[in-house]
């Protein structure tokens, strides 16, 4: 079954801690909202399971249409219900960063800069120096625990976020936390210099190939590499000249040596409407012009764009800003 109370908290970060001599270390974070209520996020980094290292991404400039739905957000705890309408993070789903770019990181290593805590130390530190940046912590709730101090800071009651990290495609006694639309991440909103940064946590164990509705891996899914993948959307014209419906195109190219076959592929939007590929084999290093459908809509206020092939797995993702759709006629590059 999916978090019991999946979610968001925005707030100010105040305070850290690093437990580096258990057998699952935490790296700990304090965070208060404007009401003067304290909370906790555990952030995971070390695995239960084989191998125990964490994959990460940190995107110091992160850029995507979730960010505008974010700084609408007041300070506190913003319980989410699971779907692909709203602020909800889903790994899979979603093209919230490279998966290309994720990298395996030891919990705590002697020396600076080394490991997964002295990573997160760098940007929340950041955080906690810089009076009008925000975290968001994305995860599952627990508390208000009445009468309880926090185990780790002491406030009362104990109350935070943990599970700060992908919840699907779970291996072992953790499967029954699989669930779609309901990932974990830290997002950090930096006003000041106009800038966000996402950092983005899974364990090497989870799959990429989950269930659309369980979150749970698809058994005969391939294993899921971490290289090029071999077909790319490389550019998208999302606000083209004329009146509505206007003529949106996606450009994917094949970045392989090898022909691939796309009959029976389709291009998926932020609202998961689904437009076919045209069937065909795309020759290696050549590109292919997609015409999209009515039903298919890049919105101009921001989105996404999934190529799925014909098993209906995610073989690339791009996601686009306000900001990168606005002048009209121009195709994004990505």
């Amino acid at each position: 079954m999916p978090l019991k109370s999946y979610g968001v908290l925005v707030g100010r970060a105040v305070g850290v801690r690093r437990e580096g001599d258990s057998d699952t270390p935490h790296y700990q974070i304090r965070l208060v909202d404007d009401a003067r209520v304290d909370y906790r996020i555990a952030v995971n980094v070390k695995s239960k399971e084989f191998p125990s290292e964490l994959l990460y991404r940190v995107d110091e400039d992160f850029r995507h249409p979730v960010t505008a739905q974010l700084t609408g957000l007041t300070r506190g705890w913003h319980r989410l219900d699971t779907g692909a309408a709203g602020v909800n993070l889903d790994y899979v789903r979603q093209t919230l960063f490279d998966r290309t770019l994720l990298r395996p990181l030891p919990a705590e290593v002697e020396g600076p800069g080394n490991d997964l805590a002295d990573l997160l130390d760098d940007q929340v530190q950041r955080a906690i120096r810089e009076p009008a940046a925000v975290v968001y912590a994305f995860g599952e709730r627990w508390g208000p625990e009445d009468g309880v101090p926090d185990k780790v800071f002491g406030f009362r009651p104990g109350n935070g976020v943990h599970d700060i990290h992908m919840n699907q495609g779970n291996v072992g006694a953790f499967r029954k936390d699989d669930g779609v639309w309901q990932d974990g991440a830290i997002i950090i909103g930096l006003p000041d210099q106009q800038r966000w940064v996402g950092i983005f946590l899974a364990f090497q164990s989870q799959s990429w190939h989950t269930d659309d509705k369980t979150g749970h891996t698809l058994v005969d899914a391939p294993v899921a590499e971490f290289g090029a993948e071999a077909v790319q959307i490389v550019a998208a014209l999302i606000n083209p000249v004329g009146p509505a419906p206007e003529a949106e195109t996606v450009t994917l190219l094949n970045a392989s040596p090898d022909a691939v076959d796309l009959t029976g592929w389709h291009l998926v939007d932020r609202a998961l409407h689904v437009g076919p590929v045209p069937a065909g084999v795309l020759a290696p290093g050549a590109s292919l012009l997609v015409h999209l459908p009515s039903t298919v809509q890049l919105g101009n206020k921001g989105g996404e764009i999934t190529l799925l092939d014909s098993a209906g797995l995610k073989v690339h993702g791009v996601a686009y800003t306000a900001a990168q759709a606005q002048r009209s006629g121009w195709s994004v590059v990505f």
